[in-house]
């Protein structure tokens, strides 16, 4: 069962790192953000626009460690969509971090067992599901379609020209469904998660645009037909600008 327990994880070497690779040898930055983090907390550096710019800058994406990148990626590409809940972010990236082990977004727990290519084989599944399975079946139909519509949107774009497979919106629609059910079971309840599954439903798609936007600025900037691209880009922004009826 993934958690959000990234940002539980950070202490004092991350907050030493964070305020290093941030001040760069500027004593009066480093005494200005060593009285934040004493006096408003390690968040506070976190979500200071500088601080990723400063850790990206030292070496790229691979060179910091993974469970404080992509936090801060996962963090800054909310915040940057209207999305200001660091829970949220603690879940998308302990998300990211747990699927991009090999083979591990295709299983529904990290035990292993079944493994399922497609989002319709999970909603199958559900047919014969006890209860605690289904729970299971539709935290990952909401984990599985948000990480390949989020990182992989490229890839759904070339296979809809191609083979007419289904768009975008078909993950938005069957991830945000999965969530808002699993968020309604006793066991989402039981693991204190049924008001997270409940915001990823209600934002599924604002999530993906934003890892989205991790996809596309950091891990795979070079990928992709850049005019699908910048065609899907155009239409995320005019639907998130676009009055509601």
């Amino acid at each position: 069962m993934i958690l959000p327990n990234v940002r539980a994880g950070f202490g004092r070497a991350e907050a030493a790192y964070l305020v290093a690779v941030t001040t760069r040898g500027d004593d009066a930055l480093r005494k200005s953000f060593e009285e934040r983090l004493s006096t408003e907390g390690l968040d506070s550096v976190l979500d200071d626009p500088r601080t990723l710019n400063a850790v990206l800058t030292v070496g790229g994406v691979a060179a910091v460690p993974p469970r404080l990148v992509f936090y801060l990626l996962v963090r800054h590409a909310l915040l940057e969509n209207g999305i200001d809940d660091r829970v949220v972010a603690d879940y998308l990236a302990a998300l990211l971090l747990e699927f991009g082990k090999g083979g591990r977004a295709r299983k529904v727990d990290e035990a292993g067992g079944e493994s399922f290519d497609y989002l319709a084989d999970i909603v199958a599944a559900l047919t014969t599901a006890d209860d605690r399975r289904a729970f299971l079946l539709r935290t990952h139909l909401g984990n599985f379609a948000l990480w390949s519509s989020g990182l992989f949107p490229d890839y759904i774009t070339a296979r809809v020209r191609r083979r007419g497979a289904p768009g975008i919106e078909y993950y938005e629609e069957l991830g945000a469904s999965g969530y808002r059910l699993a968020a309604d079971s006793s066991h989402a309840e039981a693991y204190g998660l049924h008001w997270l599954f409940r915001a990823c439903a209600q934002n599924f798609s604002r999530l993906r645009i934003s890892l989205n936007l991790i996809a596309d600025r950091y891990l795979f900037p070079t990928t992709g037909d850049r005019i699908d691209r910048m065609l899907r880009q155009v239409a995320d922004r005019f639907r998130d600008n676009a009055p509601a009826n």
